[in-house]
């Protein structure tokens, strides 16, 4: 076993709630000097500023994974895990007719901005990304792990998005494996396994190197964390 510093739910300048000075490169750079060894991003609804990530991150030697926050039809926040820019971008291709096309008010919700590895400005998506897509929670689920990711919720115990305080409970199906919690002494009695990740929407809230895991020997740390939450 080895144990690995990593925060997986990041948000890019791409989710409007995110600070601006979110970019890739700035990500990577912090991430860095936190002595990440693993760091995912996990936009909302979307996996636009992934390949930029995985080339800033590759700079410093940091693995990566890659993703989305997705939100379900009863507004449950899920986090949709890959191994790889190229297939978030297949997953995002599939949850794209589910989402809603309601224009973003950039003056009231934020920029939404796609860039390059460069942190050039390439691209602006013009539909509000946090609003609740049409798929409902087993649905969503089932098409993450059709795309061979790993479905889980995110911040159960929070009252705003949280599985708990808009099911009550976790439901039989679709039966996760994992949870995000910010407080896992709470949940010590919850079998099932455990990440605490920072849901980061400014640099100074990314994790440290005390934020830590413990994975398998065996094959990258990407691959031996993607088997610890469920995938592979």
């Amino acid at each position: 076993m080895r144990r690995i510093a990593y925060d997986i739910h990041v948000h890019s300048c791409l989710s409007p709630c995110g600070d601006n000075d979110m970019t890739p490169c700035n990500i990577a750079g912090m991430a860095h000097l936190n002595g990440l060894e693993l760091v995912a991003l996990t936009d909302h609804n979307t996996t636009g500023n992934c390949p930029a990530f995985e080339k800033a991150c590759a700079e410093y030697g940091i693995e990566t994974l890659c993703g989305m926050e997705l939100t379900t039809a009863e507004e449950i926040h899920l986090m949709c895990i890959f191994a790889d820019a190229k297939q978030a971008a297949r997953f995002e291709e599939a949850v794209l007719p589910y989402r809603m096309k309601v224009k973003n008010r950039k003056e009231i919700f934020g920029e939404q901005l796609i860039l390059n590895e460069r942190d050039e400005v390439i691209g602006e998506e013009p539909y509000l990304l946090p609003i609740a897509t049409g798929l409902g929670l087993e649905d969503a689920a089932s098409l993450v792990w059709e795309h061979g990711g790993v479905a889980y919720p995110a911040h159960i115990e929070r009252e705003s998005n949280g599985i708990l305080s808009v099911l009550g409970a976790l439901p039989q199906k679709p039966a996760f494996e994992t949870v995000e919690c910010v407080n896992t002494a709470e949940f010590a009695q919850l079998n099932k396994r455990k990440v605490v990740s920072s849901d980061a929407h400014r640099l100074w809230e990314l994790k440290d190197s005390s934020n830590t895991v413990l994975i398998g020997d065996e094959g990258t740390i990407k691959e031996a964390m993607m088997a610890y939450l469920g995938g592979l």
